[in-house]
C-alpha cells in the first residue's frame, strides 16, 4: 500500500489556528537538538530561481523522517511551492504525500511571530511590513493571533493596490490599525518591529541604517536586502547555525544565538530597549516535518 494523499485543502479543513502554528514551531525549536537536520540542498535553475530539498530526522520516540522540496519560479503564481514526502522509521516507508504551501507559509509566518515575540522590546507598537504577499498574510495570522490583548499600528510600504488589500483582508482585527507609507524612509522610521517578506532584493532595501531606531527588531523573513545591517546591529538571532553561518558577514556579527537556544532557556534573548536585534531565520525543515507529523495524526 503506497502513501496517502495529503492535499492543502485536506488541511485547511482541518482549520488549524495560527496560534496552534506559533505553538507548534516552539515544541519543534524545544526538541532541535534531539532530531538530525542536514543543511539544505538549492540548486538554481536560472536568476532568482531556486528548487531546494530539505530532509530532517525528528527524536527517535516519534519514528518520522521528512523531506520538502520548495521551488521558487518566477512568474509562476504564486511563486513559492512546495510538497513533502513523510516516512515512517519504523517500516522505512513512505506513509504520506503532502502538498507543502499550507505548512510553509504557515510555518514560515509562526517563526516569524515567534520570533517577534521573543526579541522584540517592551511595548512595541509600530510593525512594519514590506512585502505583502502570502507569508506575510501568514506572519500577520499567527501575529493577530496570539496578540489579542495588544492593539498594533501595522504600517505598510505602498505597491499598486497591494497595501489597500491587506488592510481591508485584516480589518476584522479590532486591535490592529494600519497606515500606508510611500517610501522606506518611513517605513523604518519610528518602527519597533520591521518585517520584510520580500523573496528577490537585488540592493539594500534601506540605504542608511540610521533610519532603524534604537531598540528595533529586524525580521528579514527571506534573508534578503538587510545586508548593511549586519555588521551594524548589536545582536543577530538564527533559526540554525549551520544554515547561517555561510552568510558573507557572518565572521563580523557583533553577536550571534540561536532562537532556539533563547527558548530552551540556554541563552539569553534581548538584554535592553536600546538593542538593534536581526533574527534571520533561515527555514528549517525541522518545523515543516514536525507540521506534517502533526497533520497525519490529525487527517489518519
Amino acid at each position: 500500500m503506497g502513501p496517502k494523499y495529503i492535499s492543502n485543502e485536506d488541511i485547511q479543513k482541518l482549520d488549524i489556528s495560527p496560534a496552534t502554528c506559533v505553538e507548534w514551531v516552539r515544541e519543534s525549536f524545544l526538541i532541535k537538538k534531539e532530531c538530525q537536520l542536514p543543511k539544505k540542498i538549492p540548486v538554481h535553475p536560472q536568476g532568482d530561481d531556486f528548487i531546494t530539498t530539505m530532509p530532517c530526522l525528528l527524536p527517535e520516540e516519534m519514528h518520522r523522517f521528512g523531506v520538502k522540496v520548495v521551488s521558487r519560479t518566477e512568474g509562476r503564481h504564486p511563486a513559492l511551492k512546495s510538497s513533502l514526502t513523510l516516512y515512517d522509521t519504523i517500516s522505512g516507508d513512505a506513509i504520506a504525500l503532502m502538498d507543502a504551501d499550507w505548512i510553509t507559509n504557515m510555518r514560515t509566518g509562526a517563526v516569524a511571530t515567534l520570533a517577534i515575540k521573543t526579541l522584540r522590546k517592551p511595548d512595541s507598537k509600530v510593525y512594519s511590513f514590506i512585502g505583502l504577499g502570502q507569508i506575510a498574510r501568514a506572519t500577520l495570522k499567527c501575529l493577530a493571533d496570539v496578540t489579542t490583548d495588544e492593539v498594533l499600528t501595522i504600517r505598510l510600504k505602498r505597491y499598486k493596490d497591494q497595501a489597500e488589500r491587506f488592510a481591508e483582508e485584516f480589518s476584522h482585527h479590532t486591535n490592529l490599525t494600519f497606515e500606508i507609507v510611500d517610501d522606506m524612509r518611513s517605513l523604518v522610521q519610528g518602527a519597533d518591529v520591521v518585517v520584510s517578506a520580500i523573496t528577490s532584493a537585488k540592493e539594500m532595501l534601506v540605504e542608511d541604517v540610521n533610519w532603524f531606531e534604537p531598540g528595533v527588531l529586524l525580521v528579514p523573513i527571506h534573508t534578503r536586502g538587510f545586508q548593511n545591517c549586519d555588521t551594524v546591529f548589536d545582536h543577530v538571532f538564527g533559526d540554525d547555525y549551520d544554515h547561517i553561518k555561510g552568510f558573507q558577514y557572518f565572521d563580523q556579527f557583533k553577536a550571534f544565538d540561536e532562537l532556539g537556544e533563547v527558548l530552551r532557556g540556554e541563552k539569553q534573548g534581548r538584554t535592553s530597549s536600546e538593542e538593534r536585534i536581526i533574527a534571520y531565520n533561515y527555514g528549517l525543515a525541522l518545523h515543516d516535518v514536525y507540521f506534517a507529523a502533526k497533520l497525519y495524526k490529525l487527517v489518519f
